[in-house]
């Protein structure tokens, strides 16, 4: 039986979103078959389902498929599934509903948004279109449809232009059949040859690997295999999906060589991961992780511009490489796949909507790495050794951008330590060995550990044996400055403030000490006016005549280079000279000046001592020339006598 089919026309609105949609939303076009396997798999999803609950359904659930079929000549893709199929109406009012209630409102707000030069992303994102995203390859499209159990079938086409025709179908396989009439290659427009079956692998593989359901095509032909074979003769038929989503299956069943060949495959790298994390989340909101930490950094963990993040599936279909939304920054190491059951998307899948969704999946993907690498360095100290030296440096940055995690960051955190030149040690650890009375963490920044065991502000710390934290990466400068404390111990740098080591000294022998160098420091304060805000004794030098030091909140003069090299300068602070009372050269300069006040020798051999004492810590006097003058001068002076 013939039946005329019936044309219907779209309306203006209509038309203006179809152009829109089939020229604009999607960035690359191979996601329109991506977007016609994710239907595919949910209508045989669906067919199960209602099998399942329909014992009177009489279909045939045993070979449940899709199928992709092409044809170079005729120019068409092809692509059906057995699954639950749709009557006339679903027809009308799911593919149809681009012609239907959500179109003036979107065009309404559409126009808002240009006018007010707004997004128009996000706003694209609130319609589900991605039918329609199959006329940004071809010039036409066929639909053939019969639902399950139903006897009837319904034939929809369309150019994607002014109308669109509905017509019954007698006869026609359970399920769904598209087929598209594509339009001439064009590679400079990324429209590539979609009869190509390589190129439509690769894009199966890329997308929709892990789609639980058989993806089949007709195998490629090797040169010179079956010559007398018959030409006109079947191609043989394939799967060319792995459907291997690991994350899915219970933990006990996937072997690690399956986990490190996944690894492998997602970030391009040729070492086994170090550790493996799986994550199942259900509830209100449901998805599977499975994370990856990896052996080695990568040569663009520091670059600014590289792209970092876990892969994003939804019901095993990959919609994006790089959602960086989902860890922080300091995680951005981490690798893996994150597969959501029911994640808001935009239209075409590209773009992650922030909404709460997202931030609850955020929050607990982070919690769990953390948790991962704490249980690294609890029960194998070889792996989080070598994880702390490759990733070390990265994870300290949410010491400065992730509040929430703080104390948990702190937790897994090691350091080098005057303790143990060998073996680095955690924030917990030193404060076990603390000693009753010692009630701060104490530590010392700088470019490396040679360069801070011999700073002369480590002199009193290693006399009296007490452990010190040696800071050596640049971000120890800026994230120290400003942490609170840990555990209820405050940090302390040796640097900085006041630091009162001699317990055996009394208070009268400390009063004596001040009265008998109060003058020295009054003038030689004078004499540094513009340099230093103070001049006073030292408790934390034992063998050293002088050291710099930074008032308790004053920067250090690393973190203002640091800054400044960032293109954020700040002010540089006068600091504070402090004189070690029992040095010969302190106590010699003490006498000369109570016996020759009026020597200008004198103000020159403060400035030398100042000069001394910012060459000890890695910093430069600021004039050089000068200092080296007065210091050939004095020493010509000695030599001469």
């Amino acid at each position: 039986m013939t039946t005329q089919a019936e044309s219907y026309e779209f309306q203006v609105e209509t038309r203006q979103l179809l152009q829109l949609m089939i020229n604009s939303i999607y960035s690359d076009k191979d996601l329109f078959l991506r977007e016609l396997i994710s239907n595919a798999s949910d209508a045989l999803d669906k067919l199960r389902l209602e099998r399942f609950n329909d014992d009177t359904l009489d279909v045939d659930t045993s070979d449940l498929h899709i199928r992709i079929d092409l044809d170079a000549a005729a120019r068409t893709l092809t692509i059906s599934d057995n699954g639950i199929g749709m009557s006339r109406a679903e027809v009308v009012d799911l593919i149809g509903k681009i012609a239907n209630s959500g179109t003036a409102e979107f065009m309404r707000q559409l126009k808002e948004a240009q006018r007010e030069e707004a997004d128009t992303e996000e706003l694209i994102g609130r319609f589900g279109v991605g039918f329609y995203s199959s006329f940004m390859v071809a010039e036409r499209v066929t639909m053939i449809t019969r639902r399950a159990g139903q006897a009837e079938a319904t034939r929809w086409e369309s150019a994607g232009e002014a109308t669109y025709t509905l017509e019954p179908v007698d006869s026609a396989p359970q399920g769904t059949t598209i087929t598209l009439h594509l339009k001439p290659a064009d590679p400079e427009d990324r429209l590539f040859d979609y009869t190509d079956p390589r190129k439509v692998r690769e894009i199966v593989t890329r997308y929709s690997d892990f789609i639980t359901w058989p993806i089949r095509m007709a195998a490629i032909p090797v040169p010179g295999d079956d010559d007398e074979a018959d030409e006109a003769a079947e191609p043989a038929e394939e799967t060319v999906n792995s459907r291997k989503a690991l994350w899915t299956r219970p933990a006990g069943e996937v072997t690690d060589e399956e986990y490190a060949e996944l690894y492998k495959r997602i970030s391009h790298d040729w070492n086994d991961p170090l550790e493996t994390i799986r994550l199942n989340i259900e509830g209100t909101l449901q998805y599977q992780a499975l994370l990856f930490l990896p052996e080695r950094a990568g040569a663009n963990l520091f670059s600014p511009d590289a792209k970092h993040g876990v892969q994003l599936y939804v019901n095993r279909v990959f919609v994006m490489d790089d959602a960086e939304e989902l860890l922080p920054a300091y995680l951005r190491f981490v690798k893996g796949v994150v597969d959501s059951q029911d994640l808001a998307l935009n239209v075409s899948r590209e773009i992650l909507q922030q909404d709460r969704q997202i931030e609850s999946m955020r929050k607990r993907l982070t919690k769990r790495v953390l948790q991962a690498v704490k249980g690294l360095a609890a029960n194998e100290p070889e792996k989080y050794t070598k994880f702390w030296g490759e990733f070390g440096r990265v994870v300290k940055e949410g010491l400065l951008q992730d509040f929430a995690n703080r104390d948990a960051i702190l937790e897994i955190c090691s350091f080098e330590s005057t303790n143990d030149p060998e073996k680095r040690t955690s924030l917990r650890d030193y404060v076990e060995r603390m000693p009753e009375d010692q009630d701060k963490i104490y530590y010392l920044t700088g470019d490396s550990r040679q360069a801070l065991e011999n700073s002369p502000y480590m002199e009193a710390f290693r006399a009296k044996e007490l452990e010190v934290l040696l800071l050596t990466d640049p971000i120890d400068e800026v994230w120290v400055d400003g942490m609170p404390e840990f555990d209820g111990k405050q940090f302390q740098s040796v640097a900085k403030g006041d630091i009162d080591l001699h317990e055996d000294d009394t208070a009268e022998e400390k009063e004596k000490q001040k009265e008998q160098y109060s003058a020295l420091l009054t003038w030689m304060g004078e004499v540094l006016t513009k340099e230093v805000k103070e001049v006073r004794l030292s408790s934390r030098l034992t063998t050293s005549p002088a050291c710099v030091v930074s008032d308790q909140n004053d920067a250090t003069p690393t973190l203002v280079n640091l800054y400044r090299a960032m293109g954020q300068p700040i002010p540089q602070e006068r600091r504070i000279l402090e004189l070690n009372p029992a040095h010969t050269l302190v106590e010699g300069l003490r006498s000369a000046h109570e016996a020759r006040p009026e020597d200008p020798k004198l103000a020159e051999t403060v400035e030398l001592v100042h000069g001394m004492a910012l060459l000890a810590e890695g910093t430069q006097p600021d004039d050089p020339a000068r200092f080296v003058q007065l210091l050939a001068t004095q020493l010509g002076e000695t030599l001469g006598r």
